[in-house]
């Protein structure tokens, strides 16, 4: 990086908006909903993926699949490269996002995850089926920097929390449908060994071709349009926004809130960006560390074991284990969707620390019910989805968090630097090594990977106990001021 992309770049015209007030005032619409479901709908690809690839590792590495892997390749290096590719793709395509706006860089992404996808189901050997699960992940990291960016700035403050939760958490939507999807392409009455499981990939290419017709019409960010001297579209698209509340409702709307004056810039650079996040935050950066890294080792520590431990400890047959996770999954999608609205009323930190430290505590549990071997592969699911229950909620919140506490100019960059340093610290170690602990079949290796889990999840719990950020219904301007802003006091 040349001296002249350190700092700040072409700072421009000094401007007065009240673009951030009109959008926070809208009342829930149906242009609302155009965005969850343009932008929110990609969650289910990321989790129908992973959940396919875990629950038809077993298949891939039989004989006449067409590819010559095992099913530890498939789970342990498989899985680690996926999720380095979405590490890598979330730094890259952050800085993009937050240079060159929200739209563009979300349609790109979903481009890169369905070609990707598409080579995968394509494979005919080991490299080539680890090279493209790399790029799938690339695309989907990519998504979560650009996604969760605009959904931020384009939900009212009022519903923020709650609407990012539930999207966040569809994931679990999507390895519902994963799971028995797993189910079909392992019985060869249907498909043959070497052929269901590239249908399962080229059912997420269809399905992201679907998505993409839809995310066309969702607009650039306002917030991000006004600050890159785009104020007159800003200005246009907003109105036009109004316009359609007001058809909707009948009603007219509120008067906004107050206005912001900020300096226009074109982008700011790693250094700035770095010198944000640690020295004018460093609680929060504490905090973005913690809640990452809690939720991706307890993640991995019951996911990644999931099919081995119902095999190995309880006897289901492999062509079984989806419909257990399917429960699993389910569980899941409740927590967001049940607890999310909390996140707004009863408030950001008794929420996260509370499903922290729930859920943690829930899979110390859990793990001391398995080593006494009080539990059957239906009371083990049972356990699994009511700490997952409350996990989901606080996963969802760890991105929601991220992408609210730090200035506007950094919010796609900042949610790129926690997911990939949380994700590579649990998603690329944790499959290396709970997968050894869950496959071994002795009952205290896999008791030691929920109890990893368990304790940094607490941890993190405790660490939002002190240093979550209390932003329930507060603008986005109020929470951290945009580092363009006049007169921009940084925050604790």
């Amino acid at each position: 990086m040349d001296g002249a992309t350190v700092g700040s770049k072409s700072r421009g015209r000094t401007i007065t908006t009240e673009v951030p007030a009109r959008l926070d005032r809208l009342p829930w619409s149906a242009w609302h909903w155009m965005i969850v479901i343009g932008l929110g709908t990609v969650w289910i690809l990321d989790g129908l993926e992973v959940t396919v690839v875990g629950n038809i590792a077993s298949r891939l590495s039989e004989d006449g699949s067409g590819l010559a892997i095992t099913d530890a390749q498939v789970t342990g290096l498989g899985a680690a490269l996926y999720v380095s590719g979405a590490c890598f793709g979330a730094l890259f395509f952050g800085w993009l996002t937050d240079r060159y706006g929200r739209k563009k860089l979300f349609l790109i992404t979903l481009a890169v995850y369905l070609a990707a996808t598409a080579m995968t189901a394509l494979s005919f050997s080991a490299w080539w089926f680890f090279l493209f699960r790399f790029f799938t992940g690339f695309g989907i990291g990519g998504e979560y920097a650009a996604i969760n960016s605009a959904i931020d700035e384009l939900i009212p403050s009022k519903y923020r929390g709650r609407v990012d939760l539930i999207i966040n958490g569809s994931y679990w939507l999507g390895a519902m449908g994963g799971a028995l999807l797993s189910v079909l392409a392992l019985n060869t009455d249907i498909f043959p060994k070497d052929l269901g499981w590239r249908l399962t990939f080229a059912l997420g290419v269809v399905l992201g071709l679907v998505i993409l017709l839809v995310r066309r019409h969702v607009p650039e960010s306002p917030r991000w349009m006004f600050i890159h001297g785009q104020e007159e579209g800003a200005e246009g698209l907003v109105k036009d926004v109004e316009r359609q509340v007001e058809e909707d409702t009948g009603e007219p709307l509120p008067a906004p809130g107050s206005a912001i004056t900020i300096e226009q810039r074109e982008s700011v650079g790693f250094l700035e960006i770095a010198r944000t996040l640690f020295r004018s935050y460093p609680k929060r950066a504490v905090l973005g560390f913690a809640l990452f890294i809690g939720q991706a080792f307890l993640y991995n520590a019951i996911t990644f074991g999931f099919s081995s431990i119902l095999v190995k400890f309880f006897d289901v047959s492999s062509g079984h284990t989806g419909y257990f996770f399917a429960v699993v999954a389910f569980g899941n999608f409740l927590g967001p969707l049940l607890l999310g609205r909390f996140f707004d009323t009863v408030g950001r930190r008794v929420m996260i620390a509370g499903t922290y430290l729930l859920s943690g505590g829930l899979l110390f549990v859990t793990a001391w019910f398995f080593s006494q071997g009080w539990l059957s592969a239906t009371t083990m699911t049972a356990c699994w989805c009511v700490v997952l229950f409350f996990a989901s909620a606080g996963a969802s919140s760890a991105y929601l968090t991220v992408s609210e506490i730090f200035p506007m100019e950094t919010r796609a960059m900042a949610i790129a630097f926690f997911y990939a340093i949380g994700t590579a610290a649990g998603g690329i170690s944790g499959p290396l090594v709970f997968s050894g602990l869950t496959s071994s079949g002795i009952v205290d290796d896999a008791v030691v990977a929920f109890c990893v889990g368990a304790a940094l999840m607490t941890i993190a719990g405790g660490v939002a106990a002190f240093f979550a950020v209390d932003a329930e219904g507060k603008s986005l301007e109020d929470i951290a001021t945009p580092l363009s802003a006049r007169e921009a006091a940084a925050g604790s």
